[in-house]
């Protein structure tokens, strides 16, 4: 079957969790069907981009939105209904070059990821249409808003009314649906079912690798997506002020691509914070204790997948294993607060046979539940479309 892809951003390099989740379902699905993607860009492609989704995809067209164009459509959406990241990834010129690749291309299923992608194929009745909500953004929205400051606050919370509304009117132009757990399923309301389809894990972090555990704290994602900046800086700021009380040589990694300023400020001879990494397995294999203090994401994180695939113990929030699912304790630990958390990473580091069996557990628990090509088989029956 022809299915065409259809990205609010492209899928390479995969420092974020849209791209990370969009690269394997069409590499999965690559197998078996002819993929045509169709990405939006606000920003210049990696060079390597075009190269590594050619191995997947028959036909490639990324549109790169400009920055005046992006600009005004900010502040035009002051004035409409519309979430401002939907209006921010439309415009006329990107709608016409997308009519002109269904024209061409004529697919046969239209896969859309993440919400702000709808309006493009919204008028295309007679194409069967699956949309990845991925995470309810609505809800996301909605806590970041509570912990932001004044103006900012008052726009995330305008945002997050914009998407309460749009996701329930897009599902209306959409046979399929999709959500990344059930935790955000139970956040959008509409009439059809969602089907909820985790994310799976490369291989490669199943690798064994023979790294000596030079990092204490590890903590990974992209370091410039709020959600990640706060939770860097609430473990350098709150977690690990209790740590250093018991185990002053602690010392702390912050990895991820495109560090805000903020997380930059963390840096110090106890902190390290390493920008983008080629092979973020490896930082992985050379920790000893992993922590995602998660406080306002909904989804399924990935960081904490390729963690525990490298048999990395790990520490989370409630918020964080509700959509994982892990059993506590015995898998995963978790903390709700600065003083929960740092209890955690002290006894982690200090019992070897705990963290060793809590790293097995966790590892053999995400090869049991967590698969890219189990997932790509799941979505292939949720769509009801057929091999080549």
């Amino acid at each position: 079957m022809r299915i065409l892809f259809v990205l609010s951003r492209v899928p390479y390099p995969l420092e974020k969790g849209d791209k990370l989740r969009a690269f394997h379902l069409i590499r999965e699905l690559s197998k078996h069907h002819e993929i045509n993607l169709f990405c939006l860009a606000d920003e210049k492609s990696h060079p390597e981009a075009e190269k590594q989704l050619k191995q997947y995809c028959s036909e490639i067209y990324i549109h790169r939105i400009p920055l005046y164009t992006r600009a005004y459509k900010l502040v035009m959406s002051w004035f409409g209904e519309k979430p401002f990241q939907v209006e921010y990834f439309h415009s006329r010129t990107a709608q016409r070059k997308f009519d002109e690749f269904i024209e061409s291309h004529l697919p046969q299923h239209i896969f859309c990821q993440l919400i702000r992608t709808a309006e493009y194929v919204k008028k295309y009745t007679l194409i069967p249409k699956t949309l990845d909500y991925m995470d309810a953004f609505s809800i996301g929205m909605e806590r970041m808003a509570n912990k932001a400051q004044w103006p900012l606050s008052l726009i995330m919370k305008e945002e997050f009314t914009r998407l309460r509304e749009y996701e329930m009117k897009a599902a209306n132009h959409f046979k399929h649906h999709l959500i990344i757990s059930e935790q955000d399923k139970t956040c959008i309301e509409i009439e059809d079912p969602i089907n909820v389809l985790p994310n799976g894990i490369d291989p490669l972090f199943f690798e064994e690798k023979s790294i000596k555990k030079s990092r204490d704290v590890l903590f990974t994602g992209n370091m410039s997506y709020r959600p990640n900046v706060e939770s860097a800086k609430f473990l350098v700021n709150e977690i690990m002020p209790l740590v250093w009380k018991v185990l002053p040589s602690t010392k702390v990694t912050l990895a991820g691509a495109n560090p805000a300023q903020s997380v930059i400020a963390l840096k110090s001879e106890k902190v390290e914070v390493t920008g983008w990494i080629d092979d973020i397995s490896e930082v992985y294999h050379s920790t000893k204790v992993f922590v995602a203090p998660m406080l306002i994401n909904s989804g399924l994180q990935n960081k904490l997948l390729e963690a525990m695939a490298c048999e990395v113990p790990c520490i989370t929030t409630s918020l964080a294993n509700n959509a994982l699912g892990a059993q506590v304790d015995l898998q995963i630990k978790i903390g709700d607060n600065s003083e929960a958390i740092a209890s955690t990473i002290i006894s982690l580091l200090t019992d070897h046979s705990m963290a060793d069996a809590l790293g097995k557990a966790g590892k053999d628990f995400v090869l049991q539940h967590y698969s890219w090509e189990k997932e790509a088989k799941r979505l292939e029956t949720i769509m009801g479309i057929t091999n080549i």
